[in-house]
């Protein structure tokens, strides 16, 4: 289960729709289960179908991070055209498994976020509470 306060929450899906349509991406942080920050950073990969932080922008974002107590709890990005679930390449590269994982997805009207702890390839969605 993770917390994220509705503010970041609609954040993060304000970002996804305005990099549309490529896939947007960033870091969430905060404390004792609760994201309270949102970091958005580049896609370097400039694409609809995969994402890599710029690696200057998530240096200053971790460093950011823990100059204010916080740990980084999640990364995020978006799923322009499938729905939120992991793709295989997302799997493949989700080296921490001790954050979460969440997806936006914009394949349809409605926007759907998921979010998924991912431990040696294997998927388990976890509950979302907006506080």
């Amino acid at each position: 289960m993770i917390s994220i306060k509705q503010s970041i929450l609609d954040q993060i899906v304000a970002h996804a729709c305005n990099d549309l349509p490529n896939e947007a991406c960033g870091y969430l942080a905060g404390n004792d289960g609760v994201i309270t920050h949102g970091y958005q950073l580049t896609n370097t990969d400039h694409s609809p179908e995969h994402f890599s932080f710029d690696p200057a922008e998530q240096f200053q974002t971790v460093r950011d991070a823990r100059s204010k107590g916080l740990q980084i709890m999640a990364n995020y990005h978006s799923h322009p055209g499938t729905p939120a679930r992991p793709s295989v390449e997302d799997i493949l590269l989700a080296y921490d498994p001790e954050i979460s994982y969440l997806i936006i997805s914009l394949a349809n009207s409605q926007v759907d976020v998921k979010s998924f702890k991912i431990k040696d390839s294997i998927v388990e969605k976890e509950e979302i509470i907006i506080i």
